[in-house]
């Protein structure tokens, strides 16, 4: 048989063998023991830390008949069937490209049919959050009424895109991020069973390397045992990961506290001239730093062996800098680390970041009950000071002067421009009036139906930029928002990728293509009275024998027709003009634009 890599030969095949998920298996092995099954679960969690591997556990502990305090026994037909992918009633789906309605009304069809051999049928759906709208809306249906004897297990590390008619049907566990204590352990049992060689401090970096997930770090470590020839040693797991060693870090750090900035240059281009790469140099260094912080804390809140130095290292590092300034070198390293995620020319950042750091003040607190110099000669400056004051008060005491009278400001002139400026707020008429042209009540009452499903499909920044906003108008080719804020308006106009989602998600919603034209909402009444006086609404409008009445806009649910139905028509050509009374008449042309129920008559 071909080479398999670790984190496939080492999957979990019991709840007690998944790292650092003690509370989910916990809870899963309970209900399977006291039969308080659920027809629905979500696994939600980072990459990597055991989600799809306990789908497939849980689907073998429910099924399994010689099931032991809720494990699985992997020694029947029915747990070893599972295990290889061979049982037809424990499906395994991938949402990323089964993601179409079609699939799901597949799957809710054929969960209709009992299982032919095993006890449930277990639907396991990977990166459920993939799925469109309309194959959550098929799939809502058979969560919320299941058939007897189907079980479904969603997996997604996004469950922000799900929606929240699908997670109050299903009993959702939250996956956390796997600690390097407990991946170093994995690691180290694994080798240990495989006969291999190894230096435990590789066995740290490969564990930190991770950020948080098993598989990855599985990963890593088979690239180094590859890499090493079957070995695992320090140096090669440095290489493969792009670590730096603790040695040069701790160099580094000591020559930017004392201020030398040159020495510290040379040793930032000799840890790149190895090929360690810039983005994890700085993450070493953060973690670096963090470990001197909570080791200045409490040298307790740390396991000094996983970190690869030794308690004199540490007690020689907390004595090099203070609080505030390893705070300080933290900002900057995180700034510089943003500023780095899109150049070419990473070098340049970090020799600007080691300059910074180099130039950093130590602020060095002074022993209780010692005299401070600086404080000494501050509170000498400020009694020379009040003493110049109290002189100056007797002065003037003893010499008063006349009250001058007050200065007034000179006054502004007419064609004076204001020092501050706001930006001007332009609204784009020519893609407004269009869309008003065809809108109809109907169309906004549709557009207000799906605006929640709309925002679900956009990014946490797009949703909330748009939850001060709302449709005001629409039509079968547009519609038109209107923000509450005009700086809010402006931005949301300038995003034109904003512009983009929205009318893409508007067309996987409605079929149609539809144009999104923002306005800010303090300007769309004038806008909507001038759109109505310029198409001939209006008081004066045109009269109907010379000129064929225009389709009303529909501003908003004030001042649209009830219905589609009511909504004005042009004439057709056979149809005979409106009387010359009617159109002369501003309260009747009203009522035939509008809806006598929605226009008031007043008298002035």
């Amino acid at each position: 048989m071909s080479y398999q890599a670790l984190y496939r030969v080492w999957r979990p095949q019991r709840f007690d063998d998944l790292v650092g998920q003690q509370v989910v298996t916990r809870t899963l092995k309970n209900a399977i023991i006291t039969n308080q099954i659920s027809h629905a679960y979500l696994f939600a969690g980072p990459r990597g830390t055991g989600k799809t591997s306990a789908a497939k556990i849980f689907a073998k502990a429910v099924n399994c008949h010689h099931a032991k305090d809720g494990e699985p026994c992997n020694e029947c037909a029915i747990c070893k069937a599972i295990t290889n992918g061979q049982l037809n009633d424990v499906i395994e789906i991938d949402a990323a490209s089964n993601n179409g309605v079609e699939e799901i009304r597949d799957i809710r069809d054929k969960a209709k049919y009992a299982p032919t051999q095993a006890d449930y049928k277990v639907y396991i759906i990977d990166e459920v959050h993939m799925l469109s709208t309309g194959a959550f809306n098929a799939l809502l249906k058979t969560l919320e009424e299941p058939p007897a004897n189907v079980i479904f297990i969603l997996a997604t590390t996004e469950p922000h895109k799900i929606p929240l008619t699908i997670i109050s049907r299903v009993q959702r566990f939250d996956f956390r991020r796997i600690s390097a204590q407990d991946a170093f352990d994995r690691m180290k049992y694994i080798l240990d069973q495989k006969q291999v060689d190894y230096d435990e401090k590789a066995l740290w970096v490969i564990a930190n390397a991770a950020e948080g997930g098993m598989r990855d770090a599985l990963s890593i470590l088979d690239q180094v045992l590859s890499f090493s020839d079957n070995e695992v040693k320090l140096d090669d797991a440095l290489l493969v990961t792009g670590s730096v060693t603790k040695q040069l870090l701790k160099k580094y750090f000591l020559e930017v506290c004392e201020h030398e900035g040159a020495t510290a240059l040379d040793t930032m281009k000799d840890i790149l001239g190895e090929g360690k790469d810039g983005q994890r140099f700085i993450e070493d260094q953060i973690s670096f730093i963090r470990d001197v912080l909570l080791y200045q804390e409490s040298p307790s809140l740390i396991n000094v062996e996983s970190t690869g130095l030794k308690e004199e290292d540490f007690q020689e590092l907390t004595k090099a800098a203070t609080a505030e300034t390893l705070y300080q070198m933290i900002d900057e390293l995180n700034n510089i680390q943003e500023e780095m995620r899109f150049t070419t020319h990473p070098d340049v950042y970090l020799e600007v970041l080691t300059i910074k750091l180099a130039q950093i003040q130590q602020h060095h607190q002074p022993e209780a009950g010692a005299p401070s110099p600086v404080a000494d000669e501050t509170v000498e400056k400020l009694q020379q000071e009040i003493q110049q004051l109290q002189q100056t008060v007797k002065q003037l005491q003893a010499n008063p002067r006349p009250q001058a009278r007050p200065a007034t400001a000179p006054p502004r002139q007419a064609n004076e421009q204001p020092r501050v400026q706001q930006r001007k707020v332009h609204v784009n008429i020519n893609k407004v009036y269009p869309v008003l042209e065809n809108a109809t009540r109907q169309d906004l009452v549709n557009v207000r139906d799906l605006w929640g499903d709309m925002l679900n499909m956009l990014s946490v920044p797009q949703r909330s930029l748009l939850h001060v906003s709302e449709p005001v108008a629409a039509s079968a080719v547009g519609i038109i928002v209107a923000f509450n804020y005009p700086f809010l308006f402006q931005q949301a106009a300038d995003d034109t990728t904003l512009l983009d989602n929205m009318e893409n998600a508007l067309q996987r919603l409605t079929g149609n293509e539809r144009q999104v034209v923002f306005v800010p909402k303090d300007k769309w009444p004038q806008i909507r009275q001038d759109f109505i006086k310029d198409h001939g609404f209006g008081k004066h409008g045109p009269k109907v024998a010379d000129q064929p009445v225009k389709q009303a806009p529909v501003a908003d649910s004030a001042s649209a027709p009830a219905s589609p139905e009511q909504a004005p028509q042009p004439p057709l050509p056979d149809e005979p003009a409106a009387p010359q009374s009617a159109v002369d008449d501003p309260v009747a042309t009203a009522q035939k634009l509008f809806g006598s129920d929605v226009v008031k008559v007043e008298d002035n």
